[in-house]
């Protein structure tokens, strides 16, 4: 039973990893929202916001593949 929680443990951390880097992207962008009101500031912000939709979007993968990994050890499909 070791090797599975091994994979699992890996698809874990796999997991993990792109929710804090996600958590980054939205400070990030949130700190933009709260700065000046000028042109650049929101081109800024604009840019900020679509790294965290690619954060995002990196941790709903991870977020499958753990979870499919989850259904098949406890539930076989």
């Amino acid at each position: 039973m070791e090797a599975p929680t091994v994979e699992l443990d890996r698809l874990q951390s796999a997991y993990k990893s792109p929710v804090e880097a996600w958590i980054t992207a939205i400070r990030e962008e949130e700190a933009l929202a709260s700065t000046d009101h000028s042109v650049a500031e929101v081109d800024e912000w604009e840019e900020a916001g679509s790294r965290e939709e690619e954060a995002r979007n990196k941790v709903k993968t991870a977020k499958k593949e753990y979870e499919d990994a989850l259904r098949e050890m406890f539930f076989n499909f």
